[in-house]
C-alpha cells in the first residue's frame, strides 16, 4: 500500500479556518446531493472535506476551485460543517504557492487589476466613474442620503452599465439625493477573498473603509448582491457598521414611502431568480418580488429551484472569472428552466448573474425568445 504524507500547510490553514468544525463531518454527502455541480459533472464536496482533514488535499487540481460558495451545502448539512471557509482555507494555500490549473488562471489576473486598479476587469481606476457623465451624477458629499456604489461590473462592463443607468434614472425619479465616489471607489472585495487572497480583500476593505468614513458616509446602496454581503457581513470585522440597502430593498422602500409610483403596465411574463448571495446568504426573497408585483399586468412565474432551493448561476466564490465549459454551464440550466416555464423575461438582482444569463443566452440561442434584465430595467420602464 502506497504512504501518503499529509499536506502540513493544508492542515494549518484549516486549523486557523476553524478545524475542529470540519471534523464534524460524518461524511453522509448531502452537500453532494445538493451541489449544483452534480447536475452537469460529477463533483463530490464530501470528498474534498475528508482530504482536507487529513492535508491531503491536491492543490494542483481543480477540485478546490469549483465550489460558487452558493451556499447550498452549508444550508442542510446537519453537523455545521463550513464548507465555504474550507475552501477559503484550501485556496489560500494555493495562492500562497502560485499553484492554479489553466481553467483558475485568469483569476490570478483578475488579482493582479485589483491590486493595481480597484478592480478585477483591467480598466483604469481613474475611468471608474465615467459611465456617469452622461446621467449628470453628482460626487458624493457629506449630508447626502445615499451614496450609490455602484461596484465594478456595473462600472465597466458594457451590459451592466445599462443597470447603473436605470438604477440612476430610478434614483432621480424618486427625488432621491445621492452621489457616488468614482475613481474613489474600490471593488468590495468579496470575490477576491473567496479565492484565497486574504491580504488583497484586506487592502480593498481598508481603503474603502477610510474613504467611507473620511467622506461622511452613513448608508450605501448597492447593486451587486456580493457588495451587500461583503459590506454587512464582512466589513464589520473591521470595527465598522454603515447601513447597507441593496437595490432590491430600496426600490420597495421608495415605493411604500409613495416615492416611487408605477404609471405604467407590463403585459409579460415574468420569473425572478433569487441570486445566491442576495437570497441563501441573506434572506432576501421577498423584496424584489414584492416590487415585480406592484407593476399592473405583470405575470410572475417561478422557476423551479426557488426561493432558498435557487439554482446558482455559477459565479460566485470568484467563478466568475474563472473558465466553465460550455457544457458545466449552471446557467444553462437556468435559462431553460425560465423557458420551460412559460417566461419571456428572466430577471434578478446581480450582475454575475446577468453576465452569465447573457452568455447562456447567445450559446443556447435564446435571444429571440427571452430576455434577461435586471429587476431595476424592469421597473425604469414602468414609472
Amino acid at each position: 500500500m502506497e504512504t501518503v504524507t499529509p499536506f502540513i500547510e493544508v492542515i494549518d490553514e484549516i486549523k486557523q479556518a476553524g478545524g475542529e468544525v470540519f471534523k464534524l463531518c460524518y461524511q453522509c454527502g448531502k452537500c453532494d446531493t445538493v451541489c449544483p455541480w452534480n447536475r452537469v459533472r460529477a463533483f463530490s464536496m464530501r470528498r474534498v472535506i475528508r482530504e482536507a482533514a487529513f492535508g491531503l488535499t491536491e492543490i494542483e487540481g481543480e477540485d478546490i476551485w469549483r465550489c460558487t460558495t452558493c451556499g447550498r451545502c452549508p444550508q442542510r448539512c446537519p453537523r455545521g460543517v463550513k464548507q465555504i471557509d474550507l475552501g477559503m482555507a484550501l485556496r489560500r494555500v494555493a495562492t500562497n504557492y502560485d499553484v492554479f490549473p489553466a481553467s483558475v488562471r485568469p483569476a490570478r489576473t483578475a488579482r493582479a487589476s485589483l491590486i493595481s486598479e480597484g478592480n478585477p476587469l483591467q480598466f483604469e481606476r481613474k475611468k471608474r466613474g465615467d459611465w456617469a457623465i452622461d446621467h449628470a451624477v453628482k460626487p458624493f458629499a457629506e449630508g447626502m442620503e445615499i451614496l450609490y456604489f455602484a461596484g465594478c461590473y456595473l462600472s465597466f462592463d458594457p451590459r451592466m452599465k445599462k443597470v447603473a443607468a436605470a438604477t440612476v434614472s430610478i434614483l432621480k425619479k424618486a427625488g432621491v439625493d445621492f452621489g457616488i465616489l468614482g475613481a474613489d471607489e474600490n471593488c468590495c472585495g468579496e470575490s477576491i477573498r473567496k479565492t484565497g487572497s486574504e491580504d488583497v480583500f484586506k487592502n480593498l476593505a481598508r481603503e474603502n473603509i477610510k474613504t467611507f468614513i473620511s467622506r461622511g458616509v452613513k448608508r450605501i446602496l448597492v447593486s451587486s448582491p456580493h457588495c451587500y454581503h461583503t459590506f454587512k457581513n464582512e466589513y464589520p470585522e473591521f470595527m465598522v457598521n454603515f447601513q447597507i440597502v441593496h437595490i432590491s430593498q430600496y426600490l420597495r422602500e421608495l415605493m411604500d414611502q409613495g416615492r416611487l409610483v408605477v404609471s405604467k403596465s407590463c403585459t409579460k411574463k415574468i420569473t425572478y431568480h433569487d441570486p445566491c448571495y442576495l437570497g441563501r446568504h441573506n434572506g432576501i426573497y421577498d423584496d424584489p418580488r414584492d416590487v415585480l408585483k406592484r407593476i399592473p399586468g405583470l405575470e410572475l412565474i417561478e422557476m423551479p429551484d426557488f426561493g432558498e432551493d435557487s439554482l446558482c448561476c455559477g459565479g460566485g466564490g470568484g467563478r466568475i472569472w474563472m473558465d466553465t465549459p460550455k457544457s458545466e454551464r449552471f446557467s444553462d440550466l437556468r435559462l431553460m428552466q425560465a423557458r420551460e416555464v412559460g417566461a419571456e423575461v428572466l430577471t434578478t438582482a446581480c450582475p454575475y448573474c446577468i453576465t452569465n444569463f447573457e452568455e447562456s443566452r447567445l450559446n443556447l440561442e435564446y435571444g429571440d425568445v427571452l430576455e434577461v434584465k435586471d429587476i431595476t430595467e424592469i421597473v425604469q420602464e414602468v414609472i
